[in-house]
């Protein structure tokens, strides 16, 4: 079912694509708007994760430089049965993470060190598991090529600003159909993103929940992210917009939108769906009070790290 939602997105965004080619240059625009979307759609299911990973400074660690994290990982993975993905940590001052990658088997996971420096290991065990959720799903696939295509969809609109020009059998609506192209295809690949957003968020955070064993431990993340997410800003991802979906919480950090253009489910409703499972689950139980990290990344540069305690629930 996702490689069949995968297959549809990447028609509707070839076709918005073409759509925009064809405002921009008429017949011949349409055609070279194909070709590049065909090629971009070849290259972002094999190569869209490194994409992302690179425009967020991503570093890979593995157990000599971030011990305890990427234990926590391969604990949380053996529990939601996955293979271990890649590991990277972001040096970025705003709690938020993600997950890329086209399958299971070539995945990664991605934190920032806001995240692993101000969240208790209970928290980022949730987060974590809520990560992992999205690849046990198979959604990071639609969400990482998602990223890519509505940010050369976004780029395509704003070359038509300059190059659209007036109107002839080549360009057949003019300036009015390069202003409405501008303003409508990037709106466009925002509600594509939109439509795979919300339900796959409540999926994951159940599914991330049942993997940690502890509702409770997402939700008071989930609190604590949105909270610093409209305080400390993610330059990246204020660049790169179009990836903002991939996030837990939206790293954008600008005024607040209207629920109909949100990337994500309002984060009080998440919070609650959450309470509501732990509650089914007769898990009654928050983070425990282990201190966040208040300097280095889980052993990545030599901070402090709490002793493992064992295993979670």
């Amino acid at each position: 079912m996702n490689y069949l939602r995968t297959a549809i997105l990447l028609a509707g965004m070839t076709a918005l694509f073409m759509a925009v080619g064809f405002l921009i240059g008429g017949r011949s625009g349409m055609m070279i708007a194909f070709v590049v979307a065909a090629g971009m759609n070849i290259f972002s299911y094999w190569n869209s994760d490194k994409m992302v990973l690179s425009m967020y400074g991503a570093r890979q660690v593995d157990r000599a430089s971030a011990p305890e994290f990427v234990g926590m990982i391969e604990e949380l993975a053996q529990r939601a049965k996955l293979p271990m993905p890649r590991v990277y940590i972001m040096d970025n001052p705003q709690p938020n993470a993600f997950a890329t990658g086209r399958n299971p088997e070539n995945a990664a996971v991605a934190a920032t060190t806001g995240l692993l420096n101000s969240l208790s290991r209970e928290e980022v065990a949730g987060v974590m598991a809520h990560e992992l959720a999205h690849i046990r799903n198979h959604d990071t696939l639609t969400m990482t090529i998602t990223a890519t295509l509505a940010g050369a969809i976004s780029m395509l609109a704003n070359f038509g600003m300059f190059f659209g020009g007036g109107r002839d059998e080549n360009r057949p609506f003019g300036a009015l159909g390069t202003i409405a192209m501008v303003i409508l295809a990037p709106l466009a690949a925002m509600v594509v993103q939109m439509a795979i957003s919300r339900s796959r968020e409540y999926e994951a955070d159940k599914l991330g929940a049942e993997i940690c064993g502890q509702p409770l431990w997402l939700a008071s993340a989930l609190a604590k992210i949105s909270n610093a997410a409209h305080q400390v800003p993610n330059m990246e991802a204020e660049h790169n917009p179009a990836t903002a979906h991939m996030f837990i919480i939206n790293p954008l950090s600008g005024a607040r939108m209207d629920n109909l253009f949100s990337t994500h489910p309002n984060t009080e409703n998440r919070i609650a769906a959450l309470r509501e499972l732990a509650a089914r689950m007769g898990v009654g139980r928050g983070p425990a009070p282990s201190a966040p990290r208040s300097g280095g990344a889980w052993g990545d540069t030599g901070g402090a790290v709490p002793p493992r305690r064992g295993p979670w629930g």
